[in-house]
């Protein structure tokens, strides 16, 4: 089919030089048309895949219209692989958190080497599909392997299964494979819907791709919602269920499978063809091996690329040359995408130390909030098709495609300023470790009436601490050591009392002052200060009671020793508990009011008698998160903005800039520069060591260095119309032509400047 791309003639031969099955995106097939597109790539980009003409389709239509039965399969085992992916992809952070017990630095790298593998792959698989197996072979072959994945690492997420070695080797090995089955089968599956219909149902098949890519945002947005869910509300083996948040993607997996195995009787399916990518490479490796051959001689040529004539035809050499030209824009596009990644790594890491709670009911999962891509990338497509173009071209404003690309960078440069904003603020409610040397230290007075601290070798607590007193914060101790015995003087009352303690730097303690019949007393406990990665908070429980204590909070169980004594820390779900369960062997327990458990938070209740009942005092060791998650919105806003401008307008200038048969060429850079993007990220994350705010700032300013650099290479770039090249080259590759005018008159493509118009999907 011939289709236009904006107001350049850029032709496409099929449908599978226009889709790429990987992204949750379809480009427009007509002008006119609205686009669904993919809210993590949106990638205007054909797959690799090459259409063939092969037997003539199938004769089953679906409901006497001229729909192939087979396409039912195909969008119900897309809608599913997505589904998998997604879902699998949207816990994985937390994963190696919270169940690997990496740190964030090395499971942010894990996570972007697994995405950078995804954009790799497709290459492998175009090659199997196109030389060897054919795209329903490689389609079935790797979806195997990709189900084989999925069980793999849902099996290292049973706590039960081996040791942590055996759990780390487990998921690495299912992530490979998944990494090899999505992207082996990225270029085929809507290339292979596409080759279902005979070339006269031209406007079905564009229906067609317009339901493909549905089901591909259907599947997103259901298992970005969906998958986090199973990971935190579903508790199995005594915590989070990785497990199950794993195991129904497998699930979905198996199902796609299934489907596309069960049309199989319905398909059309073409044998493989060759592939061009073959071709391009193996023309650009005989140039520059028969110009470093012939480099003493005095015969000079125009293009380094023109020491191929020897071997190949002058037209697949100019559409190189007119591809190379573009390929040499993909340069600093990397950048982009290593910003736009982080959504799934970064920012979802950052999502951990916010507020989640919209109101008393509704929580939202840090791993939800990539999500708000998926769904404003539907919006934004229409608005500035419709609405933010048209209006910039009111105002006399010419916006070239690589205008709109610069511009897609600024706006995502812009979303990691707001996220340096926000980062900011998360911090300060975070406690921050002492450094060598120093420990952190809080007083909790339980005795009656105020006391005087002072710590030998330090000026701290100056002021009287007040009974029952909150502390306001940590103060840092200097030891000058990596462990000391430092005496601790109490005064209460006038009568001032003596007790040493053992510090060690870099912990966080708390000194707990009591009266007993004999005087008043020390003990020292050390605190957990790090917040949880999945936003709850952490309690624990001081009894003074003579008596030891049962109690649940939720579903979590502490037994608190009598006599001053201090219970462990643990985590329990954030919420409001007005009457928390407590029972003791030979008395009885009220139920305790501990209030609201806010997100972020580490609390201590002192357990002590009131009027004859127990009572919980509760002290707030780590402050509550308290920059509201909907402080995110700003930056999925701007970042999917851009990519808005960045990904359609992009790949659109990119296929009007290149010949019809070159496209997976354009293809196979354009996944290239999100692989690259994710091995930025990689390298920063476990390089640079610097703190998150920094780190952000960091990525934006490249980025807008990076605009630059794009824009001044944009200005130097002349717009060609690919049919020239058509119209002085109309002969197929093999054969031989009588050009020596040709050559003479026109060594190389004339680069004739095309009038840009805005870009419309």
């Amino acid at each position: 089919m011939r289709l236009k791309l904006s107001n350049r003639r850029a032709e496409a031969t099929t449908p599978a030089e226009r889709f790429d099955p990987g992204s949750r995106t379809r480009s427009a097939p007509e002008r006119n048309n609205s686009a669904i597109v993919d809210p993590e790539r949106l990638l205007l980009v054909p797959p690799f895949c090459t259409p063939t003409n092969g037997p003539p389709a199938p004769r089953n239509k679906l409901c006497g219209t001229n729909y192939p039965t087979s396409i039912c399969f195909i969008v119900v085992n897309e809608f599913c692989e997505r589904f998998s992916y997604y879902g699998m992809k949207a816990v994985l952070t937390l994963y190696f958190l919270r169940y690997l017990k990496w740190d964030k630095d090395l499971s942010t790298a894990i996570y972007h080497a697994f995405s950078g593998l995804c954009y790799f792959t497709p290459i492998l698989g175009a090659i199997i599909a196109d030389s060897w197996l054919g795209k329903f072979k490689t389609i079935i072959y790797l979806s195997i392997v990709y189900v084989i994945g999925h069980v793999v690492k849902s099996v290292g997420a049973i706590p039960t299964v081996g040791n942590t070695d055996a759990h780390i080797a487990l998921s690495m090995v299912g992530l490979i494979l998944i990494a090899l089955g999505t992207g082996g089968i990225k270029p085929c599956v809507a290339a292979f819907g596409g080759d279902q219909f005979e070339e006269e149902h031209l406007k079905e098949r564009q229906k067609f791709f317009s339901i493909f890519y549905m089901s591909i945002n259907a599947g997103s947005v259901l298992s970005t919602l969906i998958t986090p869910i199973l990971r935190g509300d579903v508790q199995c083996f005594g915590d989070d269920c990785y497990a199950l948040a794993f195991g129904v993607p497998a699930a979905l997996m198996v199902v796609a499978l299934a489907v596309f195995i069960f049309g199989s009787g319905m398909y059309k399916k073409n044998p493989p063809q060759g592939n061009v990518l073959g071709d391009v490479c193996k023309c650009i490796g005989f140039a520059i091996k028969n110009r470093w051959k012939n480099s003493k001689q005095d015969f000079k040529r125009t293009h380094w690329l023109d020491w191929a004539e020897d071997k190949y035809p002058k037209r697949l050499i100019q559409e190189i040359k007119m591809v190379l030209r573009v390929l040499v824009l993909y340069i600093p596009l990397p950048m982009f995408w290593a910003l736009f990644d982080q959504q799934g790594s970064r920012w979802t890491l950052q999502a951990t130390r916010m507020n989640m709670a919209f109101g008393e009911s509704f929580t939202v999962k840090p791993d939800q909030m990539q999500m708000l891509n998926a769904l404003l990338i539907l919006v934004f497509v229409p608005i500035f098709d419709l609405i933010v173009y048209p209006l910039v071209g009111l105002c006399r404003i010419n916006i070239t495609p690589l205008r709109k690309m610069a511009a897609g960078m600024v706006f995502a440069a812009l979303a990691f300023g707001a996220a340096t904003l926000v980062e900011v603020n998360v911090v300060k409610s975070v406690v921050e470790p002492a450094p060598a040397g120093q420990c952190l230290l809080q007083v909790f007075n339980l005795a009656e009436g105020d006391v005087s601290v002072r710590v030998a070798g330090s000026d701290l607590f100056q002021d009287p601490i007040p009974k029952l007193q909150d502390p306001p914060a940590y103060e840092s101790l200097p030891l000058g050591a990596p462990s000391k015995d430092l005496s601790v003087n109490v005064t209460l009352t006038g009568t001032t009392y003596n007790c040493s303690q053992a510090f060690e730097e870099r912990k966080a303690y708390s000194l707990i002052i009591y009266r007993e019949n004999t005087g008043v007393k020390c003990k020292l406990v050390e605190d957990y200060i790090k917040k949880n990665e999945d936003g709850n908070p952490n309690v624990r429980f001081f009894n003074t009671r003579p008596e030891a204590v049962n109690i649940t909070v939720g579903e979590t169980g502490f037994y608190v020793l009598p006599d001053h004594s201090m219970s462990p820390n643990k985590s329990v779900n954030r919420g409001y508990y007005p009457a928390v369960g407590c029972s003791q062997q030979l008395s009885s327990c009220d139920d305790l009011h501990l209030g609201l458990l806010d997100f972020g938070a580490s609390y201590t209740f002192i357990l002590m008698e009131e009027a004859g009942k127990t009572v919980a005092k509760m002290m707030e060791d780590v402050k509550a998160n308290n920059v509201h998650i909907a402080w995110q919105i700003p930056q999925y806003v701007l970042i999917t903005a851009g990519e808005v401008m960045f990904s359609i307008t992009g790949l659109e200038f990119s296929y009007s800039q290149a010949p019809n048969n070159m496209k997976s060429v354009l293809q196979a850079g354009w996944l290239l520069t999100v692989a690259f993007g994710n091995v930025i990220v990689l390298i920063v994350a476990e390089g640079a060591g610097l703190e998150q705010w920094i780190e952000f700032l960091l990525f934006g300013g490249l980025l807008l260095a990076v605009c630059i650099i794009f824009s001044i290479m944009a200005c130097f770039y002349t717009y060609v119309d690919p049919e020239e090249l058509k119209k002085m080259y109309s002969d197929d590759y093999g054969k031989e032509e009588d050009d020596g005018d040709m050559k003479k008159k026109n060594p190389d493509v004339p680069l004739n400047k095309v009038e840009r118009k805005s870009t419309r999907l």
